[in-house]
């Protein structure tokens, strides 16, 4: 339990996703609302550095590209995952729970969904004096469907519709009536398929995801905060050893499309411009607004870089790098993963290697992800 006011609870949350303690001044950091959605929610990407824009389908497809869908090789399948949340900062009631499914409704067409709840604990809210005002459990959920189609036999497209709900706060705030924020987003994905018929070869990827309205827990117009949309473009090759190994590498490349906050100094009139963009335009204005220029939008961009060996698709390590520039939130930490599939049956776990000392120590250090997965109904075309 934490004794924190509402507004810095929000803070807190915003921040530690985030970064781990940096407190420069060229930091400018591209923050929005409902971070979760950022979250990781798949123990086998996790154990890889979050890479699954172009990694091989599986019931967690969903979460990370649509498009893939129709190339798995089981025609349904689903998912849960379970990560406790910040266990390095001491708490044990913030996790998040995701789960996740498809269904192949003819060999080139699917259908899918999956679901995201986040609980940030037991909080007790008090004021600035420090007098207990209430207790109250944060939480966030989103609900997608979507719908994916292959064009060729190597080519697939996918759309999905969001539904997000977070409810971070109740009563007033400095005399504001709070509510829980509401918002609709989409997806659109593209997925290519380069393998051959042993596996070897090469598969992309892109996505643009959380295309959609801004967020507000407040009956104040003007107080309306972007939700994370984002690019992402993923690669990874796919060697084959022998008959029984085999060993992929992958990279994605992510980058919010949301606008780059003013400079460190900023009028009420750069803040009102900011928060009262157009949504739409925001998307694509977002690659050439920062206030540094080229140099701090190019900064602007995650890396994720991992590897996944497989043994007679039965037993998997995984490893992975996450790579965000200090200025941007400073996310940078090393994965490690591992998985077995027996009959329909799939485990993967992934661990995230601690960095960093003192108060520039990752907060996000010895988080763990356990998912299972269950493999239904026959086999799908490749």
């Amino acid at each position: 339990m934490r004794q924190i006011n509402q507004l810095l609870f929000c803070c807190f949350f915003l921040s530690v996703f985030s970064s781990p303690g940096f407190a420069q001044d060229s930091i400018n950091v591209v923050t929005t609302a409902v971070p979760m959605l950022r979250i990781s929610p798949d123990a086998r990407a996790g154990g890889m550095g979050d890479v699954g824009i172009a990694s091989t389908p599986d019931a967690n497809a969903s979460f990370w590209n649509q498009a893939k869908i129709p190339f798995a090789t089981q025609k349904s399948a689903i998912a849960v995952t379970y990560t406790p949340w910040l266990k390095d900062l001491g708490l044990n009631d913030v996790y998040l729970i995701s789960a996740a499914g498809y269904h192949q409704i003819t060999e080139d067409q699917a259908l899918s969904g999956s679901l995201r709840y986040f609980s940030l604990g037991n909080i007790q809210f008090t004021d600035f004096a420090g007098n207990d005002l209430q207790r109250f459990t944060p939480r966030e959920w989103a609900f997608d469907a979507g719908y994916s189609r292959r064009l060729s036999d190597k080519i697939g497209v996918g759309v999905a519709l969001r539904f997000i709900y977070s409810n971070l706060g109740n009563g007033t705030f400095q005399g504001t009536p709070l509510k829980p924020g509401t918002a609709v987003a989409g997806d659109l994905s593209f997925f290519y398929d380069g393998r051959n018929e042993t596996g070897k070869g090469l598969t992309a990827g892109a996505v643009m995801s959380n295309l959609g309205s801004k967020i507000t827990y407040t009956q104040d117009a003007n107080a309306k905060d972007y939700i994370p949309a984002n690019l992402g473009l993923g690669v990874m090759y796919h060697a084959v050893i022998d008959e029984t190994s085999k060993l992929s590498f992958g990279m994605d490349i992510n980058k919010l499309m949301v606008p780059t906050p003013p400079g460190r100094v900023r009028t009420p009139e750069e803040i009102a411009a900011y928060r009262n963009k157009n949504v739409v335009g925001s998307w694509f204005s977002s690659f050439g607004d920062a206030p540094g220029g080229f140099g701090e939008e190019m900064r602007e961009f995650q890396v994720s870089v991992g590897a996944e060996y497989s043994y007679n698709d039965l037993f998997f390590a995984r490893a992975g790098y996450f790579y965000e520039d200090k200025t941007k939130g400073n996310r940078r930490f090393f994965s490690l993963g591992a998985g077995i599939k027996y009959n329909k049956l799939g485990f993967n776990f992934s661990y995230l290697v601690p960095t960093g000392q003192g108060i520039n120590r990752n907060p996000l250090s010895n988080t763990t992800r356990f998912s299972l997965l269950f493999d239904l109904g026959g086999d799908g075309d490749e």
